[in-house]
């Protein structure tokens, strides 16, 4: 197994791609942050947050929770794509039969790939939250307003947001053992993160008998871990408690690569 994910983690360190979506991922958070961040701190000039409860009357940690989980909340897309194109890029250049064949175990080799993202996914997570935080905080300083670093509750969160976002890289491989045409996960995972999903959650916060599905979705699962969101101030639904949105994530990557098992790695590849 552990010749296994030796051989991943020199798969996803070898090419470019890796650290090239990293890079937008800094730039994807560093916008939205700055975005959201200068809306917060600058609410009273502007007239208001535009969230519920939000901007100068807002409790100023829950004030900068909220910013600082933005990369949850937004830049998830990121290191799900990463975890994704771990085993999508094989089945793109073919390497897939090499790989077999090397180690015919199918089991071990989708296993090393989930263990061999996750240094992958933590650099993206602390790179993110770093990123959020540094713009977020220059905002509300610019603002006039506190920035939060000095309570434990803020960095409570961004420890577990550390711990969200690297989750999300598993969430991808999962996804990409499921769907393994690397075009079709890429945009069904930007597709599904950046509007469906955000669609769906808004349009049942206003059905009242299913207004708490929203919560079980993957995004909002990974902003309960955090224990924050932007979507829940805004009123889009609540979230499910820490240890509960870790479970419900994983076992989307679960469910995800089970189903990847069953309809793809069982059969003949070649």
């Amino acid at each position: 197994m552990s010749t296994a994910i030796v051989s991943e983690l020199r798969k996803i360190r070898s090419t470019r791609l890796w650290w090239i979506l990293l890079l937008c991922m800094v730039a994807g958070v560093a916008f939205m942050t700055a975005t959201i961040g200068f809306s917060f701190a600058f609410a009273e000039e502007i007239g208001g947050s535009g969230v519920e409860g939000g901007g100068a009357d807002m409790d100023p940690v829950a004030t900068a929770r909220i910013i600082y989980t933005l990369p949850v909340s937004f830049g998830y897309v990121f290191p799900v794509i990463v975890g994704a194109l771990a085993v999508t890029s094989e089945f793109r250049h073919r390497t897939i039969d090499t790989t077999l064949l090397l180690e015919p175990s199918r089991a071990k080799v989708i296993g090393a790939k989930f263990v061999a993202v996750i240094p992958f996914a933590l650099i993206y997570a602390v790179v993110g939250v770093a990123t959020g935080v540094g713009v977020g905080a220059g905002a509300l300083m610019l603002g006039g307003e506190p920035t939060g670093l000095d309570s434990a509750e803020v960095w409570r969160t961004l420890g577990m947001s550390v711990v969200a976002l690297t989750a999300w890289g598993l969430v991808g491989v999962g996804f990409g053992t499921a769907l393994t045409n690397q075009v079709v996960v890429i945009v069904a995972l930007l597709g599904w993160t950046q509007l469906v999903e955000p669609i769906v959650r808004f349009g049942l916060a206003f059905v009242d008998p299913i207004a708490g599905a929203g919560k079980f979705m993957p995004g909002a699962a990974g902003e309960a871990i955090a224990g924050a969101s932007f979507y829940s101030t805004a009123g889009v639904g609540d979230l499910l408690a820490p240890w509960a949105g870790l479970l419900v994530l994983l076992g989307y990557a679960v469910i995800a690569a089970v189903i990847g098992w069953l309809i793809t790695f069982r059969k003949d590849i070649s």
